[in-house]
């Protein structure tokens, strides 16, 4: 770790772009820091962390209200779910909706539906919409893994949030509240004494019991799957603000990429498609007290989608510029992994992120890992899926 102009850094090399970033958001907020898994968001870098003592800020929590990670373990057997996993993913692929906009094929009810924050304006217009796709996964970096741990155990691990509803109710709130458009602008906050800021907390909340919602129903739909019993959990978000205690103060903190880890708290953390994935847990200790008891969420980008995958004309299909990984290096990388996989696009390729181990070593002292989890089967949504959004 370094600090660089009063902000704790983790990670080697810094990406100068999100440098600038969680710079620019420091003056407007009463502590920031920075992940290892780092990379460039909208106004506030994936991997920033920000604390405001009487302030929230929508873009700091991003389009993806609630986004997280759920990791359960099954008592199924290893040895018949590796012999099974090609049928085992194609039960997964027909049974989940991947991608945007999608239903889901299943009619799933929750009592998150009777929560009073759906009269909220930002929301009201939303509720049906939430409804269709409760227990959808969507696109970009999200997924639905099967695992098997060193102790060859079965993990079920998923990574998404609040799909359709988070992305309107970050878009109603950025507006109401006047923010810049573009990734180089500064931060959106807002009071949390407004009527703005307290609305935007309610229907952050709302948002956070809904994905939270969607991510227990995929995990049960997929351990029925595998004809098996869950053993345990750790389901952990980032894309959200908490009120906490540091020290004397009290912030709202918000962690956009950005995992809790307070000691003793386990968290899952996922690598790409071809590579492993961890259960860790906080520890004390100085380096966590100044990150604000946090650390990664994922192993982070080292390039951008339209680098990786090129630019193609979506009307005429013809190729503007080529991209630097292909569907055959992504399919030969997975392949080598043992892993099967159902969808992916280029720019979800191993090659587009960092090794997940190295990136944890940045963060050593602040977390241990419990579990190392080898990724057997993967699913994400299709290569030809478009989603604004994906970062």
């Amino acid at each position: 770790m370094q600090v660089i102009d009063g902000i704790p850094v983790w990670g080697e090399p810094v990406d100068p772009a999100s440098l600038a970033q969680i710079r620019r958001c420091r003056p407007s907020a009463d502590r920031a820091a920075l992940m290892a898994d780092h990379h460039k968001g909208y106004a506030v870098p994936i991997g920033g962390v920000l604390a405001y003592e009487n302030a929230v800020s929508p873009s700091g929590v991003g389009y993806d209200i609630a986004c997280g990670n759920k990791a359960v373990l099954t008592d199924a057997d290893a040895g018949e779910v590796r012999a099974r996993i090609r049928v085992i993913m194609d039960d997964i692929w027909s049974a989940l909706s991947f991608g945007i906009g999608r239903r889901n094929n299943e009619r799933v009810d929750h009592d998150l539906f009777d929560d009073p924050a759906w009269s909220l304006d930002a929301v009201r217009p939303l509720k049906q919409l939430a409804r269709d796709q409760l227990g959808t996964i969507g696109a970009g970096n999200h997924y639905v893994d099967i695992f098997a741990d060193e102790r060859d155990r079965v993990w079920i691990g998923v990574h998404f949030g609040s799909r359709g509803l988070g992305h309107k109710t970050a878009t109603w709130f950025l507006k109401k509240a006047g923010a810049k458009e573009g990734m180089d602008v500064d931060p959106c906050v807002i009071k949390v004494n407004t009527s703005l800021g307290r609305d935007y907390l309610e229907c952050m909340r709302l948002a956070g019991r809904y994905a939270y919602a969607g991510r227990d129903w995929v995990c049960a739909r997929v351990a029925r799957i595998l004809g098996a019993k869950v053993l345990d959990e750790v389901h952990n978000h980032h894309n959200f603000a908490w009120r906490e205690k540091h020290g004397r103060d009290e912030f709202w903190v918000i962690r956009k990429g950005a995992t809790p880890a307070f000691p003793g708290q386990r968290g899952f953390v996922g690598g790409s498609m071809g590579d492993v994935s961890v259960i860790i847990e906080g520890l004390e200790n100085p380096l966590g007290r100044q990150s604000l008891y946090s650390t990664i969420h994922g192993a982070g980008r080292v390039m951008g989608r339209m680098e990786a995958k090129g630019k193609v004309d979506r009307r005429t299909g013809e190729v503007i510029r080529p991209g630097r990984v292909s569907a055959a290096m992504m399919r030969e990388w997975v392949a080598r992994a043992r892993v099967e996989l159902r969808g992916g696009g280029a720019d979800e390729s191993p090659h587009c992120y960092k090794r997940l181990p190295d990136v944890i070593r940045q963060h050593e002292g602040t977390i241990r890992v419990l579990h190392t989890l080898t990724p057997l089967g993967v699913a994400m949504a299709a290569a030809d899926e478009f989603d604004p959004y994906k970062d």
